[in-house]
């Protein structure tokens, strides 16, 4: 039996004023046209009639949807939970109340950094201060708030200083979601990855916080893939729980999967049922039966699914092979490799320059 979905991810555009090197966007994006409101208004009723009860809008930037409230509109009209994931630019405190009037149910705000400098540096954009004003205007409309930072080599030590800003600002749930590296964030790896030294400090850190604010914030700390030796099951299991809808139209069980050798059905021509349901994408590796050795045998292969298709794409060329994170898997040397060579970075970084950023820019491919 096919699973149900729960969540949809509505990816509205590309486009983001913000140019962090970290971003899951694709390098380059097909010069197709996006999706119109009417577009989206359908996806949104499919998704209900799916079993959909979460939406999270996000991008690139949502907020550059001019019609952004009509769309959370749609959604509290499906009595879809709705979630804001933004920049927080451009926002203005009207803008912010029309979307809660439109049935807006939460919002999540990145930082890059505890301070303008460093923020600037990650981010291509001087942001810092629109957004503590952005976040003091979700507390006075009483919008539950998210602080997510993506955390890497050049944050990771003042880990304690995110934490304090995130109190500071009244979040109600702290993400501090190490970087994955995909995307942008793979392209920047060798100037991102900190130190097995580096992430058990900010780990401390981050478990003191979490007992100490028990009750008053919730602070998610998320191991980066290449500091584990067991994978995890990849968007809670490919095709399971989650849909990915991209701004030009393609239904995808996750956002980095555009680099994987499959087409994925656009919903222009196809229902999300059917992409759910029928389509050879969501069903190749959804469950277990693709897997081969070592993943086939392994006692743990109904938890983990034998990891991250992408990520195991993207480093060995098979996305049917065992994800390298995995202490079993014929190429986890490539992954003890990446963590020596970040270590070594670090260690050259302390008497010379740091490896530079190649902050995210728009490529578009026609």
């Amino acid at each position: 039996m096919t699973p149900r979905p729960y969540v949809l991810v509505a990816e509205l555009t590309y486009r983001c004023p913000l140019r962090c090197a970290y971003c899951s966007n694709p390098l380059q994006v097909p010069d197709r046209p996006a999706l119109t409101g009417a577009d989206w208004q359908r996806i949104l009723g499919e998704a209900s009639q799916l079993g959909v009860v979460q939406v999270h809008f996000t991008g690139g930037e949502p907020l550059l949807r001019d019609d952004l409230e009509l769309l959370v509109a749609r959604a509290a009209e499906l009595e879809l939970y709705s979630n804001l994931i933004t920049s927080g630019l451009p926002l203005t405190r009207d803008r912010l109340a029309a979307l809660k009037a439109a049935g807006l149910c939460a919002l999540q705000l990145s930082f890059q950094a505890a301070r303008p400098g460093p923020s600037a540096d990650i981010a291509g954009v001087d942001a810092f201060a629109h957004k503590l004003q952005v976040a003091a205007w979700v507390r006075e409309l009483e919008l539950p708030l998210t602080i997510n930072v993506v955390l890497h080599r050049r944050n990771l030590d003042e880990i304690h200083h995110i934490i304090a800003l995130a109190e500071q600002l009244g979040a109600d749930r702290l993400e501090l979601a190490n970087t994955q590296y995909l995307g942008w964030a793979y392209e920047n790896r060798a100037a991102l990855m900190p130190t097995v030294a580096q992430l058990d400090a900010a780990r401390a850190v981050a478990a003191d916080a979490s007992a100490r604010l028990r009750g008053r914030m919730e602070i998610l700390f998320v191991l980066p893939d290449y500091f584990g030796d067991r994978p995890r099951t990849c968007m809670n299991g490919w095709g399971e729980r989650y849909i990915v809808v991209t701004p030009d139209g393609r239904a995808m069980p996750c956002h980095a999967a555009h680099i994987l050798p499959l087409e994925f059905p656009d919903l222009r021509a196809h229902s999300l049922s059917a992409a759910w349901h029928d389509s050879d994408a969501f069903r190749r590796f959804r469950g277990t039966d693709y897997l081969r050795e070592p993943c086939r045998s392994c006692d743990q292969r109904e938890v983990d699914h034998g990891g991250c298709r992408c990520q195991a794409f993207l480093l060995t060329g098979d996305p049917t092979s065992a994800d390298p994170v995995c202490s079993l898997s014929p190429r986890h040397d490539l992954v003890v490799a990446a963590r020596a060579a970040a270590t070594a970075a670090a260690t050259a970084a302390a008497t010379a320059a740091a490896p530079p950023l190649t902050l995210r820019r728009l490529r578009v491919v026609r």
